[in-house]
């Protein structure tokens, strides 16, 4: 049977299904249609928690600025949608000889829960990994100034609305100042300046 036979064949199958190609709607393919960017703020929350929940020893954490902003068209419009960046700042003094335990366990817990590592960034001072989930809620986590740790996750676009700051409660008390507010907790496991050994696949 000749190749265009078979085009023929592919095309008019295509037709009776009523297949067609996805819309360019800027969601991420098989989410729901009436997800807004409350709802995708409030996913990101869940999603950041349960990265949380996966570190042994608990972190003290508190949340950063929450920011959302317009998403636009290639005319630079704006296309009725929007995206939302949520961000949480790490309290918990992490040594630097535990930098890479904390980095190799939440990646090990994003991979497990499906989410693909996009990209990492070697770095002695200021290393990071970023993931995505397979809705394309993109994630990070950064060691920052003074070796702070900060995670944040980006919303896809969705449809327009207001969006309310998080609900969970941080477990460490909000600080006075301005934001980055600097570790202060000691942990006597994240805190240590006692290596692992880099095939420690746990923090008990």
């Amino acid at each position: 049977m000749t190749n265009l036979r078979l085009a023929s064949i592919a095309i008019s199958l295509a037709l009776a299904t009523g297949c067609s190609a996805p819309s360019d709607t800027g969601q991420p393919e098989g989410k729901a249609s009436d997800m807004d960017m409350r709802r995708a703020a409030e996913e990101a929350d869940v999603i950041m928690q349960r990265t949380l929940s996966g570190v042994k020893p608990e972190l003290r954490w508190n949340h950063g600025p929450s920011n959302d902003k317009i998403c636009t068209d290639v005319k630079n419009d704006s296309s009725g949608t929007g995206s939302v960046k949520r961000r949480i700042a790490i309290m918990t003094i992490v040594s630097k000889e535990r930098r890479g335990n904390l980095l190799g366990v939440v990646e090990r817990d994003w991979t497990a829960r499906g989410y693909r590592i996009t990209s990492v960034r070697a770095s002695g001072e200021v290393p990071a990994i970023y993931a995505a989930t397979p809705d394309d809620f993109r994630m990070r986590v950064a060691v920052g100034g003074q070796g702070q740790f900060f995670f944040s996750i980006t919303t896809p676009c969705f449809a327009e609305s207001a969006v309310s700051d998080p609900v969970t409660e941080p477990n460490t008390p909000q600080r006075a100042g301005d934001y980055p507010q600097p570790p202060d907790v000691h942990d006597d496991f994240w805190s240590s300046r006692a290596p692992l050994p880099t095939s420690s696949s746990s923090a008990s």
